[in-house]
């Protein structure tokens, strides 16, 4: 691997932004890729471009098809994130089994006496309202957002700027006929054909109903949706 490629991929890395290197195996050329472009000695088709967006999205590193000889795609992703919108009693499970997954971690809620490190030892606080925060966090292909609070006030901002997003994930909890009101109130924001976007009600639908197995439901779902853009 040239010196040049190294530093570039320690940037990106520093950057928490995705890359990947494509190496063709028969004569060691290789080639840089971002999700954009793509940049040294090999050229990509548009479908090999397509093919190393989803792993590299997905985190994966694997050969891609190729009539040339094959081509190794090794993909440097930074973790994902997970935006939690709500410090309740199911977020209280849901975070420390993200982070066991690899998830980067972020709980947001104002109410001070919910986000507490008491209650969330070791995860990243967020003691701001939902919009100014998340516009702060920043919302990409690499980032899950998961609203908990039933309360609009809450998750309707948080949904609003995850939906405007390339998020991979967004779940919120609730009712099917809570949901539905949601998706008025998306309506009056010109939003509510972005709407099925949303996973409502949020996680598989494994049978459980205690704290902890929603939140299992709900890590499952997104790590499915993660994975669901790789080839």
């Amino acid at each position: 691997m040239k010196l040049d490629h190294v530093m570039q991929i320690l940037a990106a890395r520093a950057q928490q932004r995705p890359i990947a290197m494509a190496t063709r195996l028969a004569d060691g050329a290789q080639s840089l890729y971002d999700g954009i472009t793509c940049s040294g000695t090999i050229t990509l088709s548009t479908e090999q471009q397509a093919e190393a967006r989803g792993l590299l999205l997905a985190g994966r590193s694997t050969a891609l098809a190729a009539s040339l000889g094959t081509i190794f795609l090794r993909s440097y992703a930074p973790n994902p994130k997970l935006v939690v919108v709500g410090a309740v009693h199911i977020a209280q499970f849901l975070a420390p089994m993200a982070a066991l997954a690899g998830f980067e971690v972020i709980v947001v809620d104002p109410r001070q006496a919910f986000a507490s490190e008491v209650r969330f030892p070791g995860v990243t606080l967020v003691t701001e309202w939902p919009g100014p925060a998340l516009a702060r966090i920043g919302l990409n292909e690499n980032t899950a957002v998961v609203t908990l609070t039933h309360d609009p006030k809450l998750d309707d901002p948080a949904l609003c700027a995850a939906l405007q997003s390339p998020v991979f994930y967004i779940g919120a909890l609730g009712s099917t006929r809570t949901h539905a009101k949601r998706i008025e109130r998306l309506r009056e924001q010109g939003l509510a054909e972005l709407a099925p976007r949303i996973h409502a009600p949020v996680g598989l639908d494994l049978g459980g109903r205690a704290a902890a197995e929603i939140a299992v439901s709900v890590l499952a779902q997104m790590i499915q949706e993660r994975y669901r853009r790789a080839p």
